[in-house]
């Protein structure tokens, strides 16, 4: 618990810095990969014959590399506020190791880590309509996460942010605070008419985060961008990967990505039966600790509350931007705060 005079951690934004683009387009940046992962791989017995660049984007690259003997491995790091995924995938490869994607070496102070492949993500082996297959992916992430109670000083100590229920409210203000304060020029300043209509809403985001901390579930980790590209469906069964989104929150504030995603690519309403179908596979996980009919009561506050977690995210990524990108994506953690008050995708 922080003293009377400590303050908490998002009383200030992500701190600002050069975007790290420039630097992984370099040969530099290059030249420092391939001596390590070249490393890892030779202490593994096999020489790295490979590396390209797959995806090169503002907050994050990702390079595939091809060994001697066949094999496909990929490396990555992110951004500066993000850098914590090299440290939680090792701590997730120690808690669950049968969820997520394994870990082959992760050097924690560059925050680099490589992975093995595990053939094509989930997205590429089922239909867009397949609902049975958001099923799965929303009762495993569940499962990913009763494994991980009882375990919040690994997953903090890992770098996650908290993101706790009780304190929605005074997180809400304090970005509020922050934004308002930016430069005129600045793309993340929140405009004072939006600015106004998130302190009308103060009371309510209290009252949504009474109700989800009433329910009594252990805050543990949130995904924060669930979706079929992040997940594998091997034969021991799902796997989870790209945790650098990722933040300490209520279990059930997890949903808001994947049902928000289905929500848009079915073009259904909030009351559609196949986001139910969804969402009751995640809720019966819990149905154990708390009675379903309390979590469905609750999950459109938790949901509410899940776009918390996008904003702070796109916050982290835009604080190390260049002004190209931050042109085009500077607004975005403005913009997932300033949607709080929108309805959540299932009612």
């Amino acid at each position: 618990m922080r003293s009377g005079t400590e303050q908490p951690w998002y009383a200030t934004l992500p701190g600002s810095g050069p975007g790290p683009s420039v630097r992984w387009t370099s040969p530099a940046f290059e030249a420092e990969l391939r001596d390590w992962v070249g490393g890892v791989l030779g202490g593994l017995g096999v020489d790295l014959v490979s590396l390209e660049p797959v995806h090169q984007r503002p907050w994050s690259t990702v390079w595939r590399a091809g060994t001697s003997d066949g094999a496909t491995f990929w490396a990555k790091q992110n951004c500066d506020h993000q850098s914590f995924e090299a440290t939680l995938l090792v701590v997730l490869d120690r808690l669950a190791p049968h969820r997520v994607v394994p870990v082959v070496a992760g050097d924690l102070e560059r925050g680099l880590h490589l992975v093995p492949d595990q053939g094509p993500v989930l997205a590429r082996t089922v239909a867009d309509d397949d609902v049975d297959a958001w099923c799965r992916v929303s009762a495993e992430a569940m499962h990913l996460q009763r494994d991980l109670v009882g375990h919040e000083p690994d997953l903090v100590g890992a770098g996650l942010t908290t993101l706790r229920p009780d304190e929605s409210a005074a997180y809400v203000e304090a970005r509020v605070e922050s934004l308002t304060a930016l430069p005129q020029d600045d793309p993340r300043r929140m405009a004072d008419d939006v600015a106004q209509r998130l302190r009308d809403l103060l009371p309510d985001v209290a009252v949504w985060g009474e109700e989800v901390a009433a329910l009594g579930l252990a805050d543990t980790l949130v995904h924060n961008d669930l979706h079929a590209n992040n997940v594998f469906a091997t034969v021991g069964g799902m796997r989870f990967f790209d945790f650098g989104d990722a933040v300490l929150a209520h279990p059930l504030s997890a949903l808001f990505v994947p049902l928000n995603v289905l929500l848009h690519r079915f073009e259904a309403a909030p009351d559609d039966p196949r986001l139910r179908r969804v969402a009751d596979a995640a809720l019966e996980v819990w149905g154990d600790v708390v009675p379903v009919t309390s979590l469905r009561s609750a999950l459109p506050a938790a949901l509410r509350l899940g776009r918390l977690g996008r904003a702070e995210s796109w916050l982290r990524v835009t604080a190390t931007l260049t002004p190209p990108e931050a042109a085009e994506y500077g607004d975005s953690g403005t913009w997932w705060l300033g949607a709080l008050g929108d309805e959540p995708p299932l009612s």
